[in-house]
Parts: structure tokens; sequence; C-alpha cells
């Protein structure tokens, strides 16, 4: 290979994905990484790393200046950050350094949609209408996407013109956030419809191929949760109608390396690109699995000067892949973003896992809330889809909420399972309910009772246990010993729980007189982290649990901020006479914006932070009259 050293200008799991690569390679392999990452696995797994500066992106992984200092021959941008930024990319080359992606002017053309759009168009593939924000032309309902990036960041479906100004405002303020440009452009939302993309790989010796498509039309917030491939809505001759299409886009832009085209397909086969991303997908082992191929080696190889090594008649797909998210976020609360400590990870055996999690890890607001993603090939659809499911259930991940019983569900329900996902799913789709919570307060409770070793656990009399409540609220358990386990009464249930310790966060537990089951579980001071029957649950020990903040009148008469995050605009003032609905604060984290509304129609009282403030959760930001509050 030309080179022998590879700077890797990411973090996290990517990282450690294009680390094995190069390392099976023979490359040297140098990370760079924030104040936040100081002891991330990617920093601990490299040849060497640099640190670049403060645990904002702006102040690190966005730190041109910074990340050049660090060695290596050979750059590789992985994807987010700085993998679709042109300066960067010329940068990297003004140094005599070898960039892993597509030319600058291929990022420089393909990054701008409209501009994108017009060359996909002079190639001959269907585009959709565009519209300026002014445009008499609008219908609706629309669809507004910042004219500079991608990722789901700055757009919004708009169905009346009523709602057009302040979805504009949003987006436009999404947008200059994420990409520090906010021009936005208008197209029609085209409904049902499936997100399509195809893959795409040339070479510097006119080279040009595509390694088929994936579907990705599973999406919250217009960002992608399930990805899979083959789509089921796509046939042999419409892949090789839209493989066309992707690589005439990819030529007519001079490109070199891994792309992606992506199209909307509605119902019919009629389908229209959307954008290209000039860079390697976070869904790629979608691709890999279904080929055979590592797509970071023919990124370095293709790097190197080296021809693509495969020709498109070469090109082989086998079985069905299937990619799931993990996220760090709360479906149940409009997948809210969390942060926090990982109490305990232990992810699924038997399947591909890409992630940099561990024990004990801090999921840091400054970025995205994928914690892994989970990959699986089988030799059908159906087999795929399922063992996806379990591995998700399989797969332990407790101390702060994450989405995957709610991923699970979304592969065994009976639409999806039938090849029907579009875009718009996930606005139908209502998760079936957990394992009831009554019976694993009482089995937390007999595992915390049984796990500790001293104190008021240890030898009390038949009196009942100290109480456990489930955050952020629920039925108190009262504990009580008897031959072979204990008498949990939750509410007005009561259980008989037997539990037996396996391993210091293992164990088994039995209800009544069913079947023994495993469970894992994480003592954290007074609370206890339960995994049982695929699903998550942290439970709070009274006798331990910290004074509250603020009182139940004073909540009723606040709004407080649900994260983690950054002030990026405040809409309230003191004396403000609100609507019920109305915007009061917006917050940026994992970035994404999220809209803090009032409960009801309010006065206010006082307003706590002012723009670029950073908050944490419960922190009272605005405080309303406790008068109007009632």
């Amino acid at each position: 290979m030309a080179f022998r050293s590879l700077l890797i200008a990411n973090r996290g799991e990517i990282a450690l994905r294009i680390l094995r690569t190069a390392r099976r390679l023979g490359l040297r392999t140098i990370a760079v990484y924030s104040d936040a990452d100081r002891d991330a696995p990617h920093v601990r797994a490299a040849d060497a790393a640099y640190r670049v500066g403060g645990p904002a992106p702006a102040d690190s992984y966005l730190n041109i200046a910074a990340i050049l200092q660090a060695e290596g021959e050979a750059v590789h941008p992985g994807y987010g950050f700085l993998s679709e930024n042109a300066a960067f990319a010329e940068a990297v080359e003004r140094a005599g350094r070898v960039w892993v992606g597509p030319p600058p002017a291929a990022i420089r053309a393909m990054g701008d949609k409209a501009n994108a759009k017009a060359l996909a168009e002079a190639a001959g593939v269907p585009v959709l209408p565009t519209w300026s924000p002014e445009s008499p032309d609008l219908r609706f309902p629309l669809m507004i996407k910042a004219a500079a990036g991608g990722g789901g960041r700055g757009m919004r479906l708009v169905r009346d013109r009523s709602e057009l100004a302040a979805a504009a405002a949003s987006a436009r303020s999404e947008a200059e956030h994420a990409f520090g440009d906010g021009r936005l452009l208008l197209e029609p939302a085209i409904e049902r419809a499936r997100h399509v993309e195809v893959q795409v790989f040339a070479d510097r010796h006119g080279g040009c191929i595509h390694l088929g498509e994936r579907d990705c039309s599973v999406q919250r917030r217009h960002q992608k949760l399930i990805e899979e491939s083959p789509s089921p809505a796509v046939d042999a001759r419409l892949r090789e109608r839209m493989g066309a299409a992707a690589v005439a886009v990819a030529r007519a832009a001079g490109y070199v390396g891994a792309g992606t085209v992506e199209f909307l397909l509605d119902e019919d086969g009629r389908f229209w690109f959307m954008e290209m991303n000039t860079r390697l997908q976070v869904e790629h082992p979608v691709t890999e699995a279904l080929t055979g191929l590592d797509l970071v080696e023919w990124q370095l190889r293709v790097a190197a000067g080296e021809p693509l090594p495969l020709a498109q008649d070469e090109v082989r797909f086998s079985g069905h892949a299937i990619e799931a998210r993990l996220c760090a976020e709360d479906p149940a609360r409009e997948f809210l973003p969390q942060t926090g400590r990982v109490a305990l990870w232990e992810p699924a055996a038997g399947v591909r896992v890409d992630h940099a999690l561990e024990t004990g890890a801090v999921v840091s607001p400054y970025y995205d809330s994928m914690l892994a993603k989970l990959i699986v090939h089988a030799p059908t659809r159906d087999a795929a889809r399922e063992r996806l499911a379990r591995a998700l259930e399989d797969t332990v991940c407790l101390g702060l909420a994450t989405n995957k019983t709610f991923l699970a569900a979304v592969l065994r329900d009976p639409a999806f399972a039938a090849g029907g996902a579009t875009t718009d799913f996930l606005s139908r789709f209502r998760a079936p309910p957990e394992p009831e919570a009554e019976a694993a307060r009482a089995i937390a409770a007999a595992l915390r009772a049984a796990a500790a070793g001293h104190g008021e656990w240890n030898s009390w009399s038949n009196n009942p246990a100290r109480a456990m409540r489930l955050r952020p609220g629920g039925a108190d358990v009262s504990l009580e010993r008897e031959p072979g386990g204990f008498a949990a009464t939750v509410g007005d249930r009561r259980f008989r729980v037997a539990v037996a310790l396996e391993a210091p966060q293992r164990a088994r537990a039995r209800l009544d007189d069913g079947a023994e089951e495993a469970v894992a579980f994480a003592l954290e001071g007074g609370t206890v982290h339960l995994a049982w029957r695929g699903a998550s649950f942290s439970f709070e020990d009274r006798l331990h649990a910290p004074p509250e903040r603020r009182s139940a009148d004073f909540d009723a008469a606040a709004l407080a901020s649900p994260m983690n995050g950054r002030v990026v605009a405040v809409h309230a003032r003191a004396g403000d006479a609100v609507e019920a609905g109305a915007t009061l604060v917006v917050l940026e984290a994992m970035k994404m914006e999220h809209v803090l509304a009032a409960p009801a129609a309010l006065r206010v009282k006082a307003v706590h932070v002012e723009r670029g403030a950073q908050v944490s959760p419960g922190q009272v930001l605005v405080e309303f009259e406790r008068e109007a509050a009632r």
C-alpha cells in the first residue's frame, strides 16, 4: 500500500471499525480524542493518540488545525464531523497526506442539495421540483431541507402554509448549528414513500460500480433506525435501474471512493434522487454482510491508487442483512436523548455488534445518541428479522434508557414483517406493552436484598423491608423473607419471588410457581438496574433516594430541562402570558434541536437561562406564576 500509517479523524464505534481493518492491513493507527474521550476505547486501541481539544465538537472533532497536528500519512474521516467537509479534504491534501475520500470538488458539488439535484437531472436521473421558502408555487404537503447537509438535520414536514414560517425558522436554526449554513430548499413531500439508497464505489482509473441498495425507511426525526438489504420493494429489474442511476450521479460528480446515492421510491416503483452522501454510511455493514466485502479496505485501496477489486458483473449478493441502531433515547418520551453512565454493558453473542461501549462508560450530551449497531445476516429476511430481534433482547445496556425493546417490537410488527414499512411507518406504529412493571419491581427488590452483604438488608425480621420505587413513579414494594425466597407486595398485588445469584451481575429469578428466568442487574448506590424479558428497568430504593430538588408544587409551576444540552433559543420573558403548546426554550442535545413548550396556558414569572447556556436534567429554565399553574 502507498502509505503505512492512518490517522482516523473521528471517535467511537466508527473509529474502532476503521482501526480494525487498518490493523489487519498492517497500518499504524493514530486516534484523536476530545477531553470527554480521553479514556475511550478507540484511544486505547490505537497505536498512538492525540488530544485535539475540549468536549464540544467545535473545539475538537471539527478542529481542522488541531487534527492535522497528529501524525499519519493518510487520513480517514469516518462519518459525521468533518467527513463531508471539502475544506478539510483540501487541507489534508495541501499537507501532502492521502485523503481517504472523494475529491474536494465532488464533496463541494454534492454537499449543496440544489447543486446536487441539478447535476443529477443533467445526468438523466429523475428529481423532484425545488422551491425556495418565498416561491409562489408551493404545494402542500412539502418537505423543508437544509441545503448544506443531511442526516435528518434541518428537515421538517409541513402540511399547511400556516406551519411554514415556524418550521422554516426551526429548520434554519438547526441547519446553522449543524452545518454553519442556514440555507433551505423545499420539495414536494412524497408520502408513503420508501427511502432507498444505493452504495457506489469509484476509483481513479474510470471504474465505477454499485453494490446494491439498502432500505432505510424506518426513521424517527428523519434519521434512520433500521436498515436492510435487499429492499423488500426492489426487484432485480428495479435494482438495475436504480444502480445505473446512482452510478450516473457518481460519474457526473467526478467521484472517487465510497459514496451513497439516496432516492425516494413510491409505491408504483418510481424513484427520485434526494442527495448523495460523500462518505461511508453508518449502515455500511449491511452491504458488507450481503456481499462479503470489507468497504473500509476498499476505501483504503482506492485512496492508495489501486483499481476497484471487482467489476459490476462480479459483485454477488447473498441472503438478507438487517441493521438496528441502538440509541440512548426514550421512545416513550418522543425519543428524548439520554445521557449518563452505562451501569452494565453486555452485547449479544453470535451477531456483529459495532460499538465503543463498556461498563462504566459515560454517554455525553456532546455527540450523537447512537450507542451501537447490531447487524445480522441470514438466508432469508424472516430469519434475519427474528434473529436481530432476539439479539436486541439479549443485549444488556443498563443505566440509561435505550430503544432496544422498541426496535425489537418494530422487527416483529406484522406490517414490517410483511415488508410494508415506508418513511411514515413509525407515525402509525404502536409498540406493545413491555413486561409488567409490578413483577419487575418485585424481582428488583429481591435482587437488592439478596445481593447486599450488610446493612438494613441483612438479617432483618419479618417486618416489611425498606420501600422501593420506580423512577419517575410507580407503586412501592414491601419485601418480607419467607422460606425459599421473598414475598413482595407491589401496590395491591403480591408475588412470591426466588432469586439465585450466579455471578456479580447475573442471577436466576422465579416468580410465583413459574419457570426460572435469567436476569442481569447492576447496583448503583440505592438504584437497581434490571434487564428482564428483553426490557430494561431502573428502580430506586426510597431509603437511599437523594432529597428532592424541588416540591411537587414547584414542579407544577416550572419548566425544567429534561436533558443535558445547550440553549439555542429562549422565547419567554418575565410577565409573558403564554398559550398551551407555545415554544418557550429550544435545546440542542446530541446534534438535534428539542422544543420545550408550555404545558398549559400560563404566565411567566422568571426566565433562568439565556441563549448559549449549558443546562442539566432537572434544571429549572422557566418559572411560572403559581396561581396560573394550578
